[in-house]
């Protein structure tokens, strides 16, 4: 058409309608790729590769809780047994109006002593009648005993000072003063000459020093159980590594994929480089022991985060399913790693700094480590409600929630124990020392704690291994031509009777037509 200002072009019928008949059968290529493989939000027990754990009757179920707790008691009675942690050696030193200073020899020390603590605890008559706080300084000088028998002053060592606060009680006492912790022992003997400075104006009696170390038998033992679960970790993720061999690893469920990777880290957490603190007079391979640890327990803090959450949950992509969990974690595994390094080579060079005393940062770091700490519990706490709400009612899907989350309860609370046990009677009390605490009170805390973590991977590693027959299965459920095979019985013949059924009805009526 044309009018006075130009030409108007207006398009043909069949151009507007193009779009909407493309927009019909994408939507109906859609529809009928659900239909041949529909979309499954959660993690479908029928894809993935057949647990034991669905092949489990009650009474193995049962079994398998049994055979957990009593092999954790045997382990917890074999420490109960076993020699204790550390080794003591206490001398009293008689205070003069005019002297506050004092040499000190420790006791003769080995490779297996690992560590020495100088403490120092105030006798007085003073502090009995109310509670006193006060401020001390502490100098200390540090020899070492050479291979000709003469004390000679550490190079890198001068005059240390330090303050240090003296709490006192009228029934506790007066608690325990960190002089010195040496974690590296270079030497078979030291000398300290200590001078306490800011005891002018107190009535103080006597002064009691207390060298503690390592047993050598603790020592020992630790070697020998740490080879035992490191040899008994090997052969099961080779085990665990050979069952999942035959299937792939998409057909593989979100339990097995990350026991294919905690089972590894669990090698690392045993640490089989451990022999090498005694061999070796570095802070390195203690550096390595806290590294190994602390990323094995946040990679177990990971796990359970995607377990509840990917067996709800098919499509896992890095930004929105890995993203928030690993900085939750992350930011734990940080803060742990960053203050344990920090320690152990500043305490190379100051055997009297510690940071929770002599570091503004530290009380920074545990409010930071303690708010991740509550998002992490807040975060697991609402995946398991979510998970037990949206695959109790579905197939398998209850059995694998049950059995995953009985066994972590079990881990959680037997660690809550251990912790508490550890850091409410801790063997040195409230001294801030760094840290004959953080490792273990005694031989039972040792072996309760690994061996708890160790059989916890090792009947994850049980019952999420592969069943008997799940490559025969996974075989002839995807091929479609066994498939089709194994049609049943019963199907085929109700398919029969209702073909003669319509057969006979169709006669009867042609009969009556003809009729």
């Amino acid at each position: 058409m044309m009018d006075g200002m130009g030409y108007a072009h207006e398009y043909p019928d069949w151009t507007l309608k193009l779009k909407p008949a493309t927009q019909k059968c994408a939507d109906l290529c859609n529809a009928i790729q659900d239909f041949i493989a529909p979309k499954y939000y959660y993690d479908r027990s029928s894809r993935s590769v057949q647990m034991r754990l669905y092949t489990l009757s009650k009474r193995q179920f049962v079994l398998v809780f049994i055979c957990f707790f009593a092999a954790f008691g045997v382990s917890v009675l074999i420490g109960v047994t076993g020699p204790s942690i550390d080794v003591t050696n206490s001398t009293q030193h008689a205070v003069t109006d005019s002297n506050y200073s004092f040499v000190l020899e420790s006791p003769s020390l080995t490779k297996f002593s690992r560590s020495l603590w100088l403490t120092a605890i105030i006798n007085s008559t003073e502090y009995k009648n109310d509670k006193i706080q006060r401020k001390l300084r502490v100098d200390v000088t540090v020899r070492a005993r050479k291979g000709d028998a003469s004390w000679e002053r550490l190079e890198y060592l001068n005059i240390l000072s330090h303050e240090r606060d003296l709490m006192c009680s009228k029934k506790d006492g007066c608690q325990p003063i960190l002089v010195v912790h040496i974690g590296v022992l270079e030497f078979a003997h030291y000398q300290f000459t200590v001078e306490l400075k800011g005891l002018e104006t107190s009535q103080a009696n006597s002064i009691t020093f207390c060298f503690r170390s390592y047993n050598p038998v603790f020592s020992n033992m630790e070697i020998w159980f740490r080879f035992i679960f490191l040899v008994l970790t090997f052969i099961v993720t080779c085990m665990f590594a050979h069952a999942l061999r035959k299937f792939s690893i998409r057909d593989w469920s979100v339990e097995q994929k990350w026991l294919s990777v905690l089972l590894p880290l669990l090698l690392l957490y045993n640490n089989p480089v451990f022999p090498l603190i005694f061999l070796v007079n570095s802070w390195v391979p203690v550096i390595v022991d806290t590294i190994f640890q602390t990323t094995f327990l946040s990679a177990l803090l990971l796990f359970w985060l995607c377990a509840y959450h990917g067996i709800r949950q098919s499509d896992r992509k890095w930004m929105k399913f890995y993203l928030p969990k690993v900085i939750i974690v992350g930011a734990m595994w940080i803060i742990g790693i960053t203050m344990t390094c920090w320690q152990q080579y500043r305490g190379l060079y100051d055997p009297t700094f510690n940071y929770k005393v002599d570091s503004g940062n530290f009380v920074a770091l545990i409010s930071i480590f303690f708010v991740f700490g509550a998002l992490y519990l807040l975060y697991l706490l609402f995946l398991v409600i979510r998970a037990f709400t949206e695959l109790r009612s579905l197939p398998y899907m209850n059995l694998r929630l049950q059995f995953m989350t009985i066994l972590m309860l079990c881990v959680v609370i037997v660690s809550t124990v251990i912790t508490i046990l550890r850091y409410g009677v801790s063997v040195i009390k409230e001294d801030f020392v760094s840290e004959l605490s953080t490792y273990y009170k005694n031989s039972a805390e040792f072996l309760a704690f690994y061996s708890l973590l160790n059989l916890y991977l090792y009947t994850m590693a049980f019952v999420y291994s592969p069943s008997k027959n799940a490559y025969k299965d996974s075989y002839f459920k995807d091929n479609p031509t066994f498939a089709m095979l194994n049609e049943s019985e019963d199907d085929m013949g109700s398919e029969d009777e209702e073909n003669q059924r319509t057969s006979l009805t169709s006669s009867r009526y042609q009969d009556s037509d003809n009729e």
